[in-house]
């Protein structure tokens, strides 16, 4: 196949695309503005599914030879009330530094070529101010736990799982007035948590904060453009599904293999619309639920089990 992509932002999703079309013959090359790899906000949770995308790509074995950590259950919390689940298949924590250095190194940049085919730029921002949604994520040192924890209150909320090397990822979401409250000061938003204050009291910050937005939840299924959007450049979803880093995983897979094959854009963006679906609409009910105080209400009709299988891409 004598085909040459060019692929812009090398994230997950460009990566994946990138090793997706290598392996269909294709000369593949990455356009990344940024240095790799690079600490970023980023809940670090990789749900069951990763397996087979990363097996489709070839990088199962050089994933687990990484150390993740293996995550077993889930815990939700609402004030001092508690959710909690086994799940189904174990999931995994890596952090985004350690994760972007192993798949980059299966890519290579993009020489003087083609204009990009793949975009894979990661997700937009708005200007308007007002509710503006942000992001922030530190890594601990301390005790280590084999469930990810999210922790809900005023308007917020904070995940907390375990990575390679014991070390512990704690990321949050929060609205910017309430943020602002608090000058940014992230140590001070996680004590407004009782919940979350005793959960981190054992751990240590071990990097500064660092944080991102105003982010904005949306999918682009624009079927008359010329390229193919992949990850959260297609589809930013609410963080709290858990769904994020396989869905740009196997979404750049699925753009690698469309552009090796000059797969309609109509074709490739339906299969798009049916792999996330469920995650987009589910948390965009439950981030409303969050937004006027229903969450513990309507997490509480809903087996854990179940909300975590609703908001799996397909």
């Amino acid at each position: 196949m004598d085909r040459n992509l060019t692929i812009l932002g090398g994230g997950p999703a460009g990566a994946a695309a990138a090793i997706a079309a290598q392996r269909e013959g294709c000369a593949a090359g990455v356009i990344e503005k940024s240095r790799f790899p690079r600490h970023k906000v980023c809940g670090e949770f990789f749900s069951p599914e990763i397996q087979v995308e990363l097996e489709s790509l070839g990088m199962w074995d050089a994933f687990l030879s990484t150390g993740p950590a293996r995550v077993r259950r889930m815990k939700l919390h609402f004030g001092r009330r508690e959710k909690t689940c086994r799940l189904p298949e174990p999931a995994w924590g890596l952090s985004r530094y350690t994760f972007d250095a192993l798949m980059h190194q299966s890519v290579q940049a993009a020489q003087d070529g083609p204009a990009p085919q793949i975009l894979a730029t990661g997700r937009g921002a708005i200007e308007s101010r007002g509710r503006r949604l942000f992001g922030f994520k530190a890594h601990f040192d301390g005790p280590a736990d084999d469930a990810v924890e999210l922790f809900f209150f005023d308007r917020c909320y904070v995940g907390v799982t375990a990575i390679e090397g014991g070390r512990t990822n704690v990321c949050g979401l929060g609205p910017e007035d309430f943020l602002r409250r608090f000058d940014f000061d992230f140590d001070r938003v996680l004590g407004q948590s009782a919940s979350l204050s005793d959960r981190i009291a054992p751990l240590a910050r071990s990097m500064k904060w660092i944080s991102t937005g105003p982010l904005r939840f949306s999918q682009s299924f624009a079927a008359d453009r010329q390229c193919y959007l992949a990850g959260d450049a297609l589809s930013f979803v609410d963080p709290f599904t858990g769904s994020g880093l396989v869905a740009a995983v196997k979404t750049g897979a699925l753009a690698g293999r469309a552009a090796a094959h000059s797969v309609p854009a109509t074709q490739y963006y339906a299969d798009c619309r049916r792999v996330l679906k469920n995650p987009f609409e589910v948390a965009g009910i439950f981030r409303k639920a969050v937004s006027v105080g229903w969450a513990e209400w309507l997490v509480g009709l809903v087996p854990g089990k179940m909300l975590f299988a609703l908001t799996r891409p397909k």
